[in-house]
């Protein structure tokens, strides 16, 4: 089964417009669908999936006192370096679940329990199953959830004959993204014409040659700024790097996503170019 996974050096540049777009038309291919961007999580906005199994994700933990056993001598509160420790009482918010209560407390009053961070899913969507999560708010593990949701995709595979793999990643270059791209065949850059654009797709294609995964790049809205696009142009040929879709600012795209469908299944007049380009793109990656 081909793994594709669509990321970008930084937020905004169109990466989800790009994969729910995509999900829509390998419809007919049996696709499995990730959402990686757990920390803002937005591809069920468009492919409007219906949940059919819900689970804790526990990626870290809080500590506990047992008041039974607690003297109140503080030794704990001036231990903690996060000031999460307030007369024998634990903030689980100011808590990182680092342990050094746990080590310093005379009378092993104290333990580390398990913190419920957030969900994972697996849903039904009218292009193929998918699977995505929620973070809850201030968590922490977001590499962890997307291991799981990746995981939780091998319970879907055995289920399906499906034949492609595609992942919505998170931007950025952090642990998100790093547990997006392991394993996959292939990777699609989402940029802009921008120097943050330009500036953020030079660190996301390190880490994505690092890991020795194909990288091909989509310039979304080339047009919005020529000059830069030249600049992302030129710095891929030298690099070797195929472009394989320059989208054009099209107002179809906002149109689509106020509708809540992929942009290839909304009619626009004149005419939808931003999804004419979209499809010529799938079919230069021949997913």
């Amino acid at each position: 089964m081909k793994q594709i996974a669509i990321i970008s050096g930084k937020g905004g540049t169109g990466k989800t417009t790009i994969a729910a777009s995509f999900a829509a038309l390998s419809a007919s291919n049996k696709i499995i669908i990730a959402d990686c961007d757990v920390d803002a999580s937005n591809l069920y906005l468009l492919l409007n999936p219906e949940i059919r199994d819900k689970k804790e994700f526990t990626g870290s933990k809080t500590a506990v006192i047992d008041k039974e056993k607690c003297t109140g001598c503080g030794i704990c509160e001036e231990n903690c370096r996060f000031d999460a420790i307030s007369d024998c009482e634990i903030n689980p918010i100011l808590c990182d679940g680092c342990g050094v209560c746990v080590i310093s407390c005379p009378e092993e009053a104290v333990s580390l329990k398990d913190r419920v961070s957030g969900y994972t899913f697996i849903s039904d969507t009218k292009y193929g199953p998918m699977s995505h999560a929620q973070l809850n708010i201030a968590a922490e593990a977001s590499g962890k959830l997307v291991t799981v949701v990746r995981s939780r995709c091998v319970e879907l595979t055995r289920k399906s004959q499906s034949n492609l793999f595609l992942i919505d990643g998170p931007p950025g270059i952090g642990c998100p993204v790093i547990a997006s791209l392991s394993g996959v065949d292939m990777a699609l850059i989402v940029t802009e014409p921008s120097q943050s654009g330009l500036h953020d797709l030079k660190r996301i294609l390190g880490v994505v040659e690092h890991f020795g995964v194909k990288p091909l790049v989509c310039i979304n809205r080339y047009d919005i700024n020529e000059g830069v696009t030249e600049e992302i142009e030129a710095f891929c040929k030298e690099k070797g790097i195929d472009i394989v879709g320059k989208i054009p600012y099209d107002e179809s795209i906002t149109k689509a996503m106020v509708e809540g469908v992929p942009v290839v299944e909304f009619e626009a007049e004149p005419k939808n170019n931003a999804a004419e380009e979209i499809k010529r793109m799938r079919n230069r990656i021949k997913m």
